[in-house]
């Protein structure tokens, strides 16, 4: 992928991280903007298009999981990797829940850094063939080729993960899918074990596609396996 079309913004209170990170990722081609704090992030998102944010999860001020909360509603369409020194499950779900797509953890490898910014940018770059079809399920229409859900007729707006994630499984209606081909086919192949991803996105979906989330008519959890989307109308 070229990369030297992607602006990414980072977000982080420390000047000594924001020089490391513009220097490592310029390097790679990529256009870095950089912000320090919540606030500047927000006022530079709403100022000019970016492709990526990468935002420290523990700044004063506004923390990084109301950032990324407010520039999810902002740019749906924008990758968001949370980087943070915090590693348990609950701050992972934290910050996916929030609409990050990935979660880094301090300190890391440029190159595991690097290719999670990749990973993120697959899924905002996937191009849809002409002819894609519209996928529809009771009340759901998703529209491939225009990247767009509706339910029962009115537009539902997706981040690129979610979007992903529910394409995969209304293109495999009534199967049940593994967690582990579930994540390498959404997040890519070097992933696998981040269960928390998934439970994570799931609830995310649920809230936006189903009329009762606790009892989920279409996206429901295969025990021990995985998940499935039901399209038929059995119950």
């Amino acid at each position: 992928m070229n990369s030297k079309r992607v602006r990414v913004l980072v977000v982080d209170d420390e000047p000594a991280m924001r020089r490391v990170l513009r220097a490592t990722l310029s390097a790679s081609g990529f256009a870095i903007a950089e912000a320090r704090n919540g606030e500047e992030a927000i006022e530079s998102v709403l100022q000019k298009p970016v492709d990526v944010v990468l935002l420290d999860s523990n700044m004063p001020g506004m923390g990084g999981v109301e950032t990324c909360r407010r520039i999810r509603a902002l740019v749906p369409r924008a990758g968001i990797v949370m980087i943070t020194i915090r590693d348990t499950e609950d701050d992972k779900i934290e910050a996916l829940e929030a609409g990050a797509d990935d979660y880094v953890t301090k300190p890391f490898p440029v190159r595991e850094l690097i290719a999670r910014l990749r990973a993120v940018l697959r899924r905002i770059r996937v191009e849809c063939a002409e002819g894609d079809p519209v996928l529809r399920a009771g009340k759901l229409e998703l529209d491939v080729a225009h990247r767009r859900l509706r339910r029962d007729g009115k537009e539902v707006r997706l981040s690129p993960t979610e979007f992903e994630l529910l394409r995969y499984l209304m293109q495999h209606q009534d199967v049940a899918i593994e967690h582990t081909r579930l994540l390498q086919a959404v997040w890519g192949p070097e992933y696998g074990h981040e269960l928390e991803y998934l439970r994570a996105y799931v609830r995310l979906l649920r809230k936006k596609i189903e009329e009762d989330p606790a009892q989920p008519r279409y996206l429901v959890t295969e025990p021990w396996l995985g998940y499935r989307f039901r399209g038929s109308s059995d119950s």
